[in-house]
């Protein structure tokens, strides 16, 4: 069975859940209002982390279908030129080794 996308009503609906909204959300990542709306109908890593970063889930979680796996991160299919690829820091704590 494969799993599919949330759909956007149920996005914008978890973020009113949590007391936000997608215009917050863009305005506080330095974003006009309106920008972070694009992650809902296409791909785009940096919107789809805002996102569920704020609802505290996993962007695959979210999106399987833009996503290989739960632990993999999507890259961009061409990097600009120049452009360096850094790892997106754990968006969940992660439990301290002993």
């Amino acid at each position: 069975m494969t799993k599919q996308d949330w759909h956007p009503a149920d996005i914008i609906a978890a973020l009113h859940k949590r007391g936000t909204s997608l215009a917050a959300l863009s305005r506080g990542a330095g974003l006009a209002s309106s920008t972070l709306a694009n992650a809902l109908s296409r791909p785009w890593p940096k919107g789809e982390w805002l996102i569920a970063t704020a609802l505290n889930v996993h962007p695959a979680t979210i999106w399987p279908t833009r996503y290989n796996g739960q632990e993999e991160y999507r890259l961009p299919k061409q990097p600009l030129p120049g452009m360096k690829i850094v790892a997106p820091r754990p968006c969940f704590p992660v439990p301290e080794k002993r």
